[in-house]
């Protein structure tokens, strides 16, 4: 059995937000995404892939397609293959989510 304690595996650092890979296979991943105050994810899609934003801390402006939406710990969204879809942390504290993406692209 493959296991993590994701609340050890965070890492921020003030240039850009972090990826810290929990599981991966040929068919998905799981990320730790780690945002300081102010950071983003710049808008982009993936062809034939699903992705999960899951809000663990703080809390973040989740942009998917034209939409956009203030997630909150316990909070997730969903961006279909195709769609676009972006993060920023929106508060003045760290944001930390759970991210999904199936199948591998």
């Amino acid at each position: 059995m493959a296991w993590v304690d994701v609340s050890e595996c965070k890492r921020f650092s003030p240039e850009k937000f972090q990826k810290i890979n929990l599981f991966e296979t040929d068919r998905m991943f799981c990320d730790v995404y780690c945002f300081e105050a102010g950071q983003e994810q710049t808008p982009h899609k993936h062809q034939g892939a699903d992705k999960i934003y899951y809000v663990l801390e703080g809390k973040g402006l989740v942009q998917i397609g034209a939409e956009r939406l203030e997630l909150l710990p316990g909070m997730a969204a969903h961006a279909s293959s195709g769609e676009e879809h972006a993060v920023k942390n929106s508060g003045p504290e760290r944001l930390v989510m759970l991210v999904f993406m199936a199948p591998h692209p």
